[in-house]
């Protein structure tokens, strides 16, 4: 059982994140609106939410592969959200790593297996001879359950869980202290789901590397997570520890979430009853909202009325 140091400084600190895309002159969509989180070293941080909520982009600006519109992203004691300098910018791409949705999409065709986990160590220059680059890449496919032959192997070669396992090996083998899951188990088989994020536990117990997980999988986000986010429409409406947040969730649109989750005992899936939310007719207003205390680290945005209402 990992133990987290929460009284240490967190190593990711997102405050205040807002992400809006101009569409024309008269239209602009606010992806992500005013998020903060914090996430501690060897801690797995665990984003869910309904497709369209804003959760990939929220990755994707913490990497930087998106610049923020405002707020703050302070990594490492690195502030990371304005311009990067060279030295910031080689701390990022060595020290952050990211695991994307589609392992086909993001794995060059063109490159063997062997170049693609390779291509880290070739561009930070993180070997001294051949033999030793060729000597990280197959200790990390043995460490992602792959074997060392397939690094000669071309993506188009593999599963959809063996192309994942490659992914993974791309990331960790820069060693990072915090790499981003962006719902790195979707287009897997549930069978292999379950490889895959094991794989990813027992990774993360070995090197302490921290994780932002994002997916939509409540299940599994439960089983892998330390904390959890909920977010809607771009806006973080809940946070609080796996234990809190499915134990007593409080605000309405986590509740309808948590209902959703199917029972594998056909009993009790007869007798479960989804619980319907829809922002528009709710009468709640998230821009008015604003974080509420339950019980150390569980926070709530909403109204005073609002958490009043719900928690009596």
């Amino acid at each position: 059982m990992k133990q987290i140091d929460y009284s240490a400084a967190p190593l990711l600190t997102v405050d205040g994140l807002k992400q809006y895309f101009k569409i024309s002159n008269t239209y602009t969509v606010k992806a992500v609106e005013n998020v903060s989180f914090k996430i501690w070293p060897g801690e797995t941080y665990g984003l869910v939410g309904e497709s369209g909520s804003g959760k990939s982009t929220i990755g994707r600006d913490v990497i930087r592969l998106y610049d923020p519109t405002a707020g703050k992203i302070v990594f490492d004691g690195t502030d990371i959200s304005g311009k990067l300098n060279k030295k910031d910018n080689e701390k990022l791409r060595t020290e952050m790593q990211m695991i994307f949705q589609d392992p086909m999409a993001s794995l060059n065709p063109r490159k063997t297996v062997g170049d693609i986990i390779g291509e880290g160590l070739d561009i930070h220059h993180a070997y001294k001879t051949q033999k030793e680059r060729e000597d990280k890449i197959k200790e990390m496919l043995v460490k992602v359950g792959l074997s060392p032959e397939h690094a000669t192997r071309y993506p188009h070669q593999f599963s959809g869980g063996q192309r994942q396992r490659v992914g993974i090996a791309r990331a960790l083998i820069m060693n990072p202290k915090l790499i981003i899951a962006d719902e790195c188990i979707s287009a897997l088989d549930v069978s292999i789901q379950a490889q895959v994020i094991n794989l990813m536990k027992d990774i993360q117990e070995e090197t302490g590397t921290a994780m932002l997980f994002i997916a939509h999988d409540l299940s599994m986000v439960k089983y892998i997570s330390d904390r959890i986010g909920v977010l809607h429409l771009g806006h973080l409406l809940e946070t609080g520890t796996k234990d809190e947040i499915f134990s007593n969730p409080i605000h309405p649109y986590t509740k309808s979430l948590l209902s959703a989750i199917p029972a594998p005992n056909p009993i009790l899936e007869k007798k479960r009853k989804a619980i319907s939310y829809d922002y528009k007719t709710s009468g709640i207003d998230y821009d008015a909202g604003f974080a509420h205390t339950v019980e150390g680290t569980h926070l709530v945005k909403c109204t005073d009325e609002e958490f009043a209402e719900w928690t009596k």
